[in-house]
């Protein structure tokens, strides 16, 4: 038998719709042409696409080399519907099954932040078939978001519960509309200082999740990944926390947003596609990245053979399930931001 049961599919979440994701004014994706500027990207056909981005790209050129420009809030707030389109589609097509939406940095007033949010359900929804996690730091604009989400085209799920003041309130509307929820690492007073805290946090979410009746199979908990160029421990600190927690509670799901723990290193694929790996032998059943800089196939297929290795997947039955069913599938296309 089995010593440390492991989910043997890997559950794939895009993160690309969030409006706190940015890139730098002096990126060779940003051209001028014909007095305007924009954010240059390949759309699903192959053609050459823009997103117009004239009336927030920096007036003083001094500032092209510093500023960040938020294509994604860009996108929404003028609700350019062929990039959208292609933001969702893109990851969907690289193999996600739920795409996070966040657009928390579109406004400071909650009425119209709320509308957002509903805007942007509405939308995902009409334009792919997958998962919506309706990603915010205020409780009232996923409740505004649920209201509106089609439960006949897909699960929602939350993003995030946590010990935080205000933030279990997400396992009632969790349960009442049937969502998967996120659960993160964070703590009454604060971010987690190491792997000890991580655990401490999430097996009091799961106290708190077990009271709510939030259905075990639903639940998603994310030990928060910082980055090691913040801090040289960040990333052990991650890992010593899902194995652990994989130990502690082997039925749920554990992820965390991969991707932040490269922020600010040169070569950041390279420093992903380890630490992906990692977290997957460490227990992880679920990655949050960015589908189009990692392309998740490798990471589906490394997980089915890892549990062959680890005889997580006794005598490879999954393995070779997965294998034939895909013998004659073709795989998917890499979706690329460059003209």
């Amino acid at each position: 038998m089995t010593s440390k049961p492991q989910k043997s599919k890997l559950i794939v979440i895009g993160e690309n719709i969030n409006t706190t994701r940015r890139i730098k004014a002096d990126s060779p994706n940003i051209v001028k042409e014909d007095g305007k500027v924009g954010y240059v990207y390949t759309d699903l056909d192959g053609s050459r696409a823009l997103l117009d981005i004239t009336d927030i790209y920096p007036k003083d050129p001094n500032k092209i080399k510093t500023e960040r420009i938020g294509h994604i809030g860009q996108a929404i707030r003028k609700k350019d519907l062929r990039f959208l389109k292609w933001a969702i589609l893109a990851q969907v097509n690289a193999g996600s099954e739920i795409i996070d939406l966040c657009v928390d940095e579109l406004s400071v007033y909650p009425e119209e932040r709320l509308e957002y949010m509903r805007w942007t359900v509405r939308t995902a929804q009409q334009l792919a078939d997958v998962s919506f996690a309706l990603d915010s730091s205020d409780p009232k604009a996923i409740q505004a978001g649920l209201e509106v989400y089609d439960h006949g085209k897909s699960r929602p799920a939350i993003n995030s519960t946590s010990l935080e003041a205000g933030r279990d309130v997400l396992m009632d509307l969790a349960r009442e509309h049937k969502c998967m929820l996120f659960a993160n690492g964070s703590g009454v007073s604060g971010m987690p200082q190491d792997a000890e805290q991580r655990v401490e946090n999430m097996t009091q979410c799961m106290a708190l999740m077990d009271k709510a009746k939030v259905p075990v199979e639903d639940r998603y908990l994310d030990p928060l990944v910082f980055p090691v160029g913040a801090g040289p421990q960040f990333g052990k600190d991650y890992l010593d926390a899902v194995g652990e927690l994989r130990k502690r509670f082997p039925e749920v799901h554990i992820f965390g947003g991969l991707s932040n723990v490269s922020f600010g290193l040169p070569r950041r694929k390279l420093l992903n596609d380890a630490f992906i790996r990692l977290s997957i032998m460490r227990g992880c059943d679920a990655i949050m990245i960015d589908p189009l800089m990692n392309p998740p196939l490798e990471y589906v297929e490394f997980k089915y053979a890892a549990n062959v290795m680890t005889a997580d997947d006794e005598y490879a039955i999954q393995y070779l399930k997965y294998v034939r069913g895909n013998a004659k599938k073709p795989k998917p296309a890499s979706a690329s931001a460059a003209a």
